[in-house]
């Protein structure tokens, strides 16, 4: 029988999603229309795939004739070039515009991608219990997950005996660090996972756009190395790779970063101080 704490944690957490929710919901207009995404091009260009993509795929390798599935898709732009690159594509996201802004990019791209609005935490019913060669998930994705436990189940429950997870993410401390201070790498949020989110109020969005925006809250949560390699050993799987980076496609410490030709930020100096994203892989036994 679940206690008056329980209730007042779970809540709490659906308070805390839906603000999320609103605010994705909201930006995925913009963020279609920015050029930071290109998702023009995928009309102009049958041969074009996002910059995210084409950086992990000297990790990622062949994924021709693969069944995949994206979550936390957004507007699709990584899923429909996982499926330019031969992969057979679903994409998941929690936010309606979101997912209406995936499959009119789609349309015009001419890809075959089957796009599902449900919490990620929904997925495996939301999938139809589907068994997949390949879990996707792009940069920006883990933080707005409340419990990297949960998320590690539901990746076991979409993959395959011997499927792969491939995750590019930003690194757990790069997320610590206070981007608010300027000139210094101040570690200023949490590391480890707590039930308690980040929240943060502006009414901004990470690409340029002239939109003004409504909604300004939104929740977001850091986890470890440890907890989330732990939570995927775990559940059976074997870890087959783990790269961290000196680069992540968005400046994430405004003022102390500088983009590089491959779309990718990096620190103006002394670069080897902090790990901005790493790549990880594991299969499920």
């Amino acid at each position: 029988m679940a206690s008056a704490s329980d209730d007042r944690d779970s809540t709490s957490e659906s308070a805390w999603l839906a603000d999320n929710q609103a605010w994705w919901d909201e930006r995925a207009p913009a963020h279609a229309a920015s050029d930071e995404y290109g998702s023009a091009r995928f009309a102009q260009d049958p041969s074009f795939i996002s910059d995210v993509v084409r950086f992990d795929l000297p990790l990622l390798g062949d994924v021709t004739g693969l069944r995949g599935v994206h979550l936390q898709c957004h507007i699709g732009t990584d899923t429909v070039s996982l499926a330019r690159l031969g992969a057979h594509m679903s994409g998941l996201d929690f936010s309606g515009a979101s997912i209406a802004e995936a499959r009119r990019i789609a349309e015009q791209a001419h890809a075959d991608v089957d796009f599902v609005q449900a919490a990620v935490y929904d997925a495996p019913a939301a999938l139809g219990h589907e068994s997949f060669d390949l879990v996707f998930t792009g940069i920006g994705a883990l933080c707005w997950l409340p419990d990297i436990g949960r998320w590690a189940d539901v990746v076991a429950s979409l993959l395959k005996p011997g499927g792969r997870l491939f995750i590019r993410e930003g690194h757990p401390m790069m997320w610590a660090i206070d981007e608010r201070i300027e000139n210094q790498l101040v570690v200023g949020y949490p590391y480890f996972e707590d039930h308690a989110p980040l929240t943060e109020e502006g009414d901004g969005t990470y690409v340029v756009t002239d939109t003004e925006f409504e909604l300004r809250m939104v929740h977001s949560w850091n986890r470890g190395f440890g907890e989330i390699v732990s939570a995927l050993l775990k559940r059976g799987f074997t870890l087959t790779g783990l790269v961290e980076h000196d680069s992540v496609p968005w400046e994430a410490l405004p003022g102390q970063m500088s983009k590089q030709t491959n779309g990718e930020w990096m620190l103006k100096e002394r670069r080897e101080r902090l790990p901005m994203s790493y790549t990880l892989q594991a299969v499920r036994s």
